[in-house]
């Protein structure tokens, strides 16, 4: 009888730790609309959430849903034309994006004369003749780049010493005391983990800064930096 009572006992308290254990494994539904300056719904902004891009997107209506780990703590939304924004999740299964009244994340550019060539390297834009580390620098706008498939082929064909794997650019074949180190990624001044699959028509420059090039990022650019300026965000 004891015996069969101790089983009993066991057995509720393994029930029990495994709907426990359930309900903290269960996600939250978090909703939202994303809208621009003009408060029109903005079409296929990829949804973040704590900093990392998400396969969710917003609809024609500029509504996105997207769970969660209950573990999460911030879910941002990432434009090419308007930048990104992020919003602490505290509680909250409804959270809206409006471009227009708050500020997006986007780094500085300043204004060269014009006929000087520019090349971003960070926290300003320098005249080219005035460089001394090395950059190279890819005008979108050439109508050559027009027959490449994708950005990643831009890059392979037109800039020496570097290497794509997947997601991953190698500049140089930087490397640390645990292997190869990637590229610091930024699009329209937002920072990125891989390429985005935009369409080469699409981009107006990229800046691939190797070795000293990339300082000013501090130990994110210890492999380089690709800088990417897109037509939308910069005509």
């Amino acid at each position: 009888m004891r015996t069969k009572l101790f089983f009993i006992i066991l057995l509720s308290v393994l029930c029990i730790n495994s709907i426990s254990a359930q309900k903290k494994n269960t996600k939250i539904t978090i909703t939202g609309t994303v809208l621009d300056a003009a408060k029109s719904p903005i079409v296929n902004a990829i949804v973040m959430v704590d900093g990392q891009k998400t396969n969710s997107v917003t609809d024609s209506k500029g509504n996105y849903k997207i769970k969660v780990k209950p573990t999460a703590s911030k879910v941002g939304i990432f434009t090419f034309g308007n930048g990104i924004l992020e919003e602490v999740l505290d509680g909250r299964t409804r959270i809206n994006f409006n471009f227009g009244t708050s500020a997006s994340q986007q780094l500085p550019d300043q204004t060269i004369a014009p006929g000087e060539q520019g090349v971003g390297v960070g926290y300003a834009t320098v005249k080219k003749k005035n460089l001394t580390t090395d950059v190279s620098k890819i005008n979108g706008t050439n109508k050559k780049y027009a027959s490449y498939s994708s950005i990643s082929d831009m890059i392979q064909r037109e800039v020496s010493g570097v290497r794509i794997n997947g997601s991953s650019v190698i500049i140089q074949d930087s490397r640390d005391l645990f292997g190869s180190v990637p590229a610091l990624i930024v699009v329209d001044g937002v920072y990125m983990n891989e390429l985005p699959g935009i369409p080469p028509s699409s981009v107006k420059s990229i800046e691939v800064l190797k070795g000293t090039a990339a300082a000013i990022y501090g130990s994110r650019g210890y492999g380089g930096a690709i800088i990417i300026k897109t037509k939308i965000q910069n005509d």
